[in-house]
């Protein structure tokens, strides 16, 4: 099983992943280290980007998936996902319980906190109101406040994803 942590910058997919990650000992990638140069320029530049940028760093994520499938493993992927024409993209071709959705929620004024504290290399606080304003919460994910400590958030994910028959590090 892959799980795919989803939510606008900010909402600590990437604390969250990593931990969750290493805890059941599987593959952590992080969406953004995918996306191309021209992408991060734009970003760094205050643009949100527009489906067609997406288009192919979503192509090229569904490979890195597939691939981790293909090898018999289970995976978290830190991506932002904010429509649901992102997430089947995503999703192409992959058996259909192969992927659980787990989306990071947070209230705007916490997660524009989060933004003002860190630096990235390309996405600006700026951006999170177009970011807020793109999000199509899906019906089929399941949703987890991250305004707790990491390891009680990944104690929550894993309740829900390690259930009979569902298992992230197999």
């Amino acid at each position: 099983m892959i799980v795919v942590l989803m939510g606008v910058s900010g909402s600590g997919k990437t604390t969250i992943g990593t931990l969750l990650a290493q805890r059941v000992g599987v593959i952590f990638a992080d969406a953004d280290d995918y996306h191309s140069p021209a992408n991060k320029e734009k970003m760094a530049a205050g643009h949100a980007l527009d489906d067609a940028d997406r288009q192919p760093w979503l192509e090229s994520l569904n490979r890195l998936m597939r691939g981790w499938l293909a090898a018999g493993q289970g995976g978290v992927l830190a991506c932002s996902a904010l429509k649901e024409s992102y997430r089947q993209t995503l999703t192409a071709e992959m058996p259909g319980e192969s992927v659980q959705f787990v989306l990071l929620d947070g209230s705007p004024a916490m997660i524009a906190s989060r933004l003002a504290a860190r630096q990235h290399e390309f996405m600006t606080p700026k951006l999170l109101d177009s970011q807020l304003k793109t999000l199509e919460k899906p019906a089929d994910a399941y949703c987890v406040m991250n305004d707790r400590a990491p390891d009680v958030v990944v104690d929550e994910i894993l309740a829900h994803v390690e259930t009979p028959g569902k298992h992230l590090s197999s």
